[in-house]
């Protein structure tokens, strides 16, 4: 990056951080990085959260966006997770469309098994 794009960037950095080249540079760059674990992190959480929801109605997540995928479907994984979580009757509709779109969704996936853990008196 040239010196200027480094400033811009550097804009509201406390100390020698926004005016001194070689430390604003270092700044930038981590918080660039920052940003970008961020975002990371935020996408991992919406596909939990997606998952969750379609194994409610014995859909894995890989096969439910297959099937949204081929209804042309066009939600991101944010609109979803926020579907999955608020509104769970138009989260069941959008399970149902993408079952029938795809047939790998009519296979039963089953849910996770309570496991009964001994207790020793």
């Amino acid at each position: 990056m040239n010196k200027k794009k480094v400033f811009n960037l550097a804009k509201g950095f406390r100390g020698r951080a926004k005016n001194c080249i070689r430390i604003a540079r270092e700044r930038v760059e981590k918080a660039l990085q920052d940003r970008r674990n961020k975002k990371r992190d935020m996408r991992s959480l919406w596909i939990q959260r997606i998952n969750a929801g379609t194994r409610l109605h014995s859909v894995n997540y890989g096969n439910f966006m297959h099937g949204l995928m081929k209804e042309n479907i066009q939600l991101n994984r944010k609109v979803l997770s926020e579907l999955s979580m608020h509104e769970p009757l138009s989260f069941k509709a959008l399970v149902d469309i993408s079952r029938n779109a795809f047939p790998g969704n009519k296979n039963v996936v089953h849910p996770p098994r309570k496991v009964s853990i001994p207790v020793s008196v």
